[in-house]
C-alpha cells in the first residue's frame, strides 16, 4: 500500500471512530448496537479482513467492539473483564503455538539442508534413550533394594551372628544352625566334667579346713625346731663344759647357757623362714601349679568363647610362667571383632599385657612389637609412650622403625613418635638411626655432637644420616674441625658423593659456595687441610661442579690445586705436612 493511501485509511479510520464514541453516547441501547456493528463491518472492509479464517485484523476489531461493550456496561462489567481476560489468553496460548510450529519448522528444514546435523541429533536422542532406560532400571532396582531393607528392618528379632543376606539364604541358615548345635554339645560336653555348686562350696570347706590344718602344723613345727635348737645347744655346751679345766659348777653352767639361749631367741625369725623355705620345697608345687595351669586354660577358653574378651584378656596377662602371653593369644585375639562402639579385643589384650608386666621385667620383642602397631593403629600414642618410658617393652630395630612409620604419617604426633623412636635406636645401639631421630626433631647440634663422639659411626654412616635428612647446618658441623682434630667427615669426600647423587647435588653446592661467599681464601684452606680426600677427589669435585653448569666452583677448585707446587696437602701427621705424587701439567 502506497504512503498516500495509508494516509487515507488512517484518516478515514480516526473519523469513523470519532463519529462512532459520538453514537455511542446515545441513550438507546438498540442504537447503540446497530452503530457497534455498522463500526464493525465498515472496520473490517476497510482492513480487507478475510471472509473465513482466523485473521488478527478480525481480532482487532472484535476485541476493540467488546471493549465499548465493556465500557457501556454497570452491572455486567466485572463477568465481561473476565470473560476478555480468557479470551485473550486463549489467542495468545494459540499464537504461541503457532509461532513453535514455524519455528519447528524452519528447524526441521534447516536439518533436512544438512543430513549431518540431523544424524547427530538422532543418535544423541538414541543415546538420551538408552540412558533413560538404565536409570529406569536403576531407580527400580534401588527402590526393590529400599523395599527388602524396610522389610529387614521391620523384623522383631535379629539372629545374632548371621548377616542380613544370610537370615534370607536356607542353605546359610542350615549351615549356622549345624554350628549352633556343634556349640551346644561341645558345652554339654563340658559341662557333664564339671561339678555342682554344692559340690564346689564342699571341696572349698575342705580346702579351707587343710590349709588352715597345715598352718597349725607350720606354727608346731616352729616351735619344735626351735625347742630342738635350744636343746642342741644346751647339749653341746654341756659336753664342752666336761672337757673343760678346771670343771665349771653345773649351777654357773646351766646360768650362762640360758643367757645365751635368750640372746639366741631374737634371731629365731631365721629359723621361721628356713622352715617355710622347707616347706615350699616339701609342698607338691608342680601338681598344683599344672592344675593352676588348667584352671587359668579352661577359664581363659570359657571367657573367650562368650566373647567376654575384656576378662579373657586379663586371664591371658595373668595366667602363670606367661603361658598365654604370645603370639598364639595375640592371633586369637586380633582374628575377631567385638560388638559395634566397643574397644577391639586386641587392644584390650595389649592394654591387660601392660598393666600386668611385673616391675624389673619386659614383654618379649615379638610382643612389644605387635603392642607398638596396635597401640598405634588405634591412636593410643600414650599407651606407647607409657610402655616405652616405665621400660615394660624389648626394643629392637623394627619397634623403632614402626615408630618412625608412623610419625611420617601423623603430623599430630610426630614428635613423640620420633622420640620415642629415639629411644628405642639408643637401647639398641643404632647410632646413625639415633642421629637421624635427633635430626628429625630438629637437635641439628645435638645429632652432630652424638656423631662426633659415637665411636661405631663412620663415613658412610653420616652420608647415610645426610641423605634422609639433608641439611646444610648438619654437613657443616661434620666438616668443621675442632681442636686440632680432624673433622668426622672429610668435605672433599662429601662434596664427591653428594654431587654423584641427583637429589643431594644442592647440598653439596651450597657447602661450596658457602666457602666462597667468605672469600676464596677459606675454600683453599678448606681444601689443604682436607688430609682425608686426595688430589683425585678434588679433581672429581670440580669435575662435578663443571657439569652441572658450576663452572666458577669448577674453576675455583683447580686454580687452587694448580697454584700448589707438587699438590700440597696438609696431614695431620708429625712432620704437619706431606706431599702428593701428582703434577698437574
Amino acid at each position: 500500500m502506497s504512503e498516500a493511501e495509508n494516509t487515507c485509511s488512517v484518516s478515514s479510520r480516526e473519523e469513523v471512530r470519532h463519529s462512532t464514541s459520538d453514537m455511542l453516547t446515545t441513550d438507546s441501547d438498540d442504537m447503540f448496537f446497530q452503530c457497534l456493528y455498522e463500526f464493525m463491518e465498515h472496520e473490517k472492509q476497510f482492513l480487507q479482513c478475510p471472509a473465513e479464517g482466523p485473521d488478527e485484523l478480525r481480532y482487532i476489531v472484535y476485541r476493540s467492539a467488546f471493549n465499548q461493550v465493556i465500557s457501556r456496561a454497570t452491572a455486567y462489567k466485572r463477568l465481561l473483564l473476565t470473560i476478555k481476560t480468557g479470551y485473550d489468553d486463549v489467542i495468545r496460548e494459540l499464537q504461541r503455538r503457532e509461532d513453535e510450529v514455524r519455528t519447528a519448522q524452519r528447524t526441521l528444514a534447516a536439518l533436512k539442508s544438512h543430513p549431518q546435523s540431523l544424524m547427530a541429533c538422532q543418535r544423541r536422542a538414541s543415546q538420551l534413550r538408552e540412558r533413560i532406560s538404565v536409570l529406569l532400571r536403576e531407580t527400580s532396582d534401588v527402590q526393590e533394594e529400599m523395599k527388602k531393607q524396610k522389610s529387614c528392618r521391620k523384623q522383631s528379632t535379629w539372629i545374632p551372628g548371621v548377616t542380613v543376606s544370610d537370615s534370607e539364604d536356607d542353605d546359610a541358615l542350615d549351615r549356622h544352625l549345624k554350628h549352633l548345635e556343634a556349640q551346644r554339645d561341645a558345652l554339654m560336653d563340658k559341662k557333664s566334667h564339671c561339678v555342682s555348686l554344692e559340690f564346689k562350696a564342699e571341696l572349698d570347706r575342705k580346702l579351707q579346713d587343710a590349709e588352715q590344718h597345715r598352718d597349725e602344723l607350720s606354727t608346731e613345727n616352729h616351735q619344735l625346731n626351735v625347742l630342738n635348737e635350744r636343746l642342741r645347744f644346751v647339749y653341746e655346751r654341756l659336753c664342752c663344759g666336761e672337757d673343760e679345766k678346771p670343771l665349771v659348777p653345773l649351777e654357773e653352767l646351766l646360768r650362762s647357757t640360758l643367757e645365751n639361749i635368750r640372746q639366741i631367741s631374737v634371731t629365731t625369725d631365721d629359723i621361721h623362714s628356713l622352715d617355710t623355705e622347707l616347706f615350699e620345697d616339701d609342698e607338691p608345687t608342680g601338681v598344683n601349679v599344672s592344675d593352676l595351669l588348667t584352671h587359668y586354660l579352661d577359664r581363659f577358653i570359657e571367657l573367650f568363647d562368650l566373647a567376654r574378651y575384656k576378662e579373657a584378656a586379663l586371664i591371658a596377662a595373668r595366667c602363670p610362667q606367661g603361658v598365654l602371653r604370645n603370639l598364639d593369644t595375640r592371633d586369637m585375639f586380633g582374628g575377631v571383632k567385638g560388638p559395634p562402639g566397643s574397644v577391639h579385643p586386641l587392644l584390650l589384650f595389649f592394654q591387660a599385657l601392660l598393666m600386668t608386666v611385673p616391675v624389673d621385667d619386659k614383654l618379649s620383642a615379638d610382643l612389644s612389637l605387635q603392642l607398638v602397631r596396635c597401640f598405634l593403629q588405634h591412636g593410643a600414642t600414650q599407651l606407647v609412650s607409657h610402655a616405652v618410658t616405665h621400660n615394660k617393652l624389648t626394643f629392637t630395630e623394627q619397634l623403632g622403625d614402626a615408630l618412625t612409620e608412623h610419625a611420617q604419617k601423623n603430623s599430630g604426633v610426630a614428635d613423640l613418635c620420633v622420640t620415642l623412636a629415639t629411644i628405642a635406636y639408643e637401647a639398641c645401639r643404632l647410632d646413625r638411626k639415633t642421629a637421624l631421630s635427633m635430626c628429625r626433631r630438629g637437635l641439628i647440634h645435638s645429632a652432630a655432637e652424638f656423631m662426633k663422639h659415637s665411636r661405631d659411626l663412620t663415613a658412610e654412616d653420616c652420608i647415610w644420616v645426610l641423605r634422609h635428612s639433608p641439611s646444610l647446618t648438619l654437613l657443616q658441623l661434620l666438616t668443621e674441625p675442632q681442636q686440632g682434630l680432624a673433622a668426622i667427615l672429610s668435605v672433599g669426600v662429601a662434596c664427591s658423593t653428594l654431587l654423584s647423587e641427583p637429589q643431594q647435588q644442592e647440598l653439596a653446592l651450597q657447602l661450596l659456595d658457602s666457602f666462597m661467599s667468605r672469600g676464596r681464601g677459606v675454600l683453599e684452606e678448606v681444601i689443604l687441610e682436607d688430609s682425608m680426600s686426595s688430589v683425585d677427589i678434588w679433581t672429581d669435585v670440580a669435575s662435578l661442579c663443571s657439569d652441572l653448569n658450576r663452572d666458577d666452583l669448577s674453576q675455583a677448585v683447580l686454580s687452587i690445586l694448580l697454584d700448589q707446587s707438587g699438590t700440597r696437602v696438609l696431614s695431620p701427621d708429625l712432620e704437619g705436612a706431606r706431599l702428593v705424587e701428582h703434577v698437574f701439567l
